[in-house]
């Protein structure tokens, strides 16, 4: 696992795959300023989503009962209602809405990497309260920060693995009160670019959220310093993101960007970080060039009588693990000695600074 990791963070600073990566992620502009979140529960984002009335927001792990909520914002960023869980969640990272209007929670995050399961939260329009899933990684624990939903409503949990994130599902349906096992559908390693970030080096090494464009057609997953937008032909998530070559959207100088979801019309990102020294965060907007507006969009309203993913989580070529190479496979094919050990080294660094930024939280 290390040596992949090392092929492929080697591969990535040599500039193997997607020539000019790095100039033109650092070459974005900053965020158009949308709104301002100054509700004092809401002290560490890390998670979004927008409807067509404002967003939905989630902090990660708190103590604090006040905060571990599910928050629905106006469009003026302020607190309209909140949703409660029946249990407590350990550490809520990310979330989404799919096509049927329902909201996924998810309850992914392990810092220490010892958890025996990992959870989703199943929101159904009109419901009150969530409904618990429980997930079991195939090969030991995983920290991760980053949700996708393919176009079926199948969830797809994206690890915060350094350099070389792995993609992975359901093995079998999802249900209530019992154990999942997860299995491991592919990986990625997202190219290196030079975009500034509180976090340097590290911060453009793990992936920390996701999320699905309305119409189905585009993915995106992102740094603390940069977005790196798929196209989905084909409805095909995981092959998009092992085989596809991203489009990368620089996010420079964010104070602690966890989350990116799209707009309702999929014309822009969106994304917003943790509140930064007690300070408010704003949502901000990164328009997407030549993007036209999406011509179907989540449900919002809506009653689901079924959800896909609790009915057939696997059913689509989305969910059958990549026969070709993946990304971090392909980059150890020829790559010298030399280059595989100058890799070594900065993955090495890379490990230490990401250890810090891994636990920087309690």
């Amino acid at each position: 696992m290390i040596l992949r990791g090392v092929v492929a963070l080697a591969a990535v600073l040599a500039g193997v795959g997607v020539p000019g990566v790095a100039a033109a992620a650092a070459a974005g502009s900053e965020g158009q300023r949308v709104c301002k979140v100054t509700d004092d529960r809401l002290t560490e984002l890390s998670g979004l989503a927008a409807t067509g009335s404002g967003y939905v927001a989630i902090d990660d792990g708190s103590d604090d009962g006040s905060h571990r909520k599910i928050f629905y914002l106006d469009g003026r960023c302020k607190v309209d209602r909140t949703v409660a869980y029946p249990s407590r969640p350990r550490d809520t990272e990310d979330l989404g809405i799919a096509a049927d209007g329902t909201l996924w929670v998810a309850d992914i995050g392990d810092n220490d990497a010892k958890r025996a399961t990992i959870a989703l939260w199943r929101l159904a329009p009109g419901a009150k309260t969530p409904v618990l899933f429980r997930l079991a990684y195939p090969d030991g624990p995983h920290n991760a920060e980053a949700l996708l939903l393919g176009a079926d409503g199948t969830p797809v949990i994206v690890t915060k693995t350094i350099a070389a994130a792995g993609l992975y599902i359901p093995a079998g349906t999802l249900r209530a009160g019992k154990t999942t096992a997860l299995k491991q559908a592919g990986s990625v390693a997202l190219p290196m670019t030079t975009t500034s970030n509180p976090f340097d080096f590290a911060g453009r090494l793990v992936v920390t959220g996701g999320a699905v464009s309305p119409d189905g057609r585009h993915a995106v997953l992102r740094t603390y310093a940069d977005a790196f937008e798929f196209e989905v032909p084909g409805g095909d998530l995981v092959k998009a993101i092992t085989d596809g070559t991203p489009t990368p959207i620089a996010m420079p100088d964010e104070p602690q960007g966890e989350s990116v979801c799209y707009t309702p019309d999929g014309t822009a990102l969106l994304t917003v970080s943790e509140k930064s020294g007690g300070k408010p965060v704003e949502i901000l907007r990164y328009a997407l060039p030549d993007r036209a507006p999406a011509t179907t969009s989540p449900a919002t309203t809506s009653p689901a009588t079924t959800s896909p993913a609790t009915t057939s989580p696997a059913a689509t070529k989305a969910t059958t693990p990549p026969t070709t190479k993946t990304a971090s496979q392909q980059a150890g094919d020829g790559v010298p000695l030399g280059l595989l050990a100058t890799g070594g080294v900065l993955l090495l660094a890379a490990v230490v600074l990401g250890g810090v930024l891994l636990r920087r939280r309690s």
